[in-house]
């Protein structure tokens, strides 16, 4: 003989535990954020499959600007002093939200948003990349690269690089 539950015993069975959160029933409405961000995160995983670095560049590396680059970083190029990080710091997360590892290419800056995008240059190659982190907290320096865009630019540790930073469309048509 098969015993029948109701409707009302079935629902009270499979209710949450006292004190246990329950779970918005309301997924969907972050279905369209969710996708514009996972086409954002696909863009930036094809600059970091390549380094960064265009296809103009041939063997050698070092690329050639583009129009389009020349208007994006139309802010003169500066050097400044940069070292790298990240072997002790692998899995952990950046102050920018990214998880580190070894092939993520970014840099850390102690004021530039995160997010900002950075063209820069050392000994004839160049990479373009966003700020994911803070830091460096050591004097006379700037930049902090990742070990990803250390090998894309074949940096030596501690050294001084040239760098432009990318105006913003805000402040592109604000001026």
């Amino acid at each position: 003989m098969q015993l029948r539950t109701s409707r009302r015993a079935r629902k009270d069975e499979s209710a949450p535990m006292p004190g246990t959160p329950r779970r918005p029933r309301r997924r969907l409405r972050w279905a369209a954020p969710l996708a514009a961000i996972a086409i954002a995160l696909s863009a930036v995983s094809a600059q970091a499959a390549t380094g960064g670095l265009s296809s103009a560049g041939g063997a050698g590396g070092a690329s050639s600007s583009s129009e389009g680059e020349e208007t994006l970083f139309s802010s003169p190029m500066r050097s400044a002093g940069a070292s790298w990080y990240g072997p002790g710091l692998y899995g952990r997360r950046t102050a920018c939200g990214e998880t580190l590892r070894p092939g993520t290419i970014g840099v850390a800056h102690r004021s530039l948003p995160c997010g900002t995008t950075v063209k820069l240059v050392y000994h004839g190659r160049d990479l373009v990349t966003q700020v994911i982190d803070r830091g460096p907290y050591v004097k006379g320096r700037s930049w902090d690269l990742t070990n990803g865009a250390r090998e894309a630019l074949e940096f030596e540790g501690v050294d001084t690089l040239r760098y432009a930073v990318a105006l913003s469309p805000a402040r592109h048509g604000a001026r």
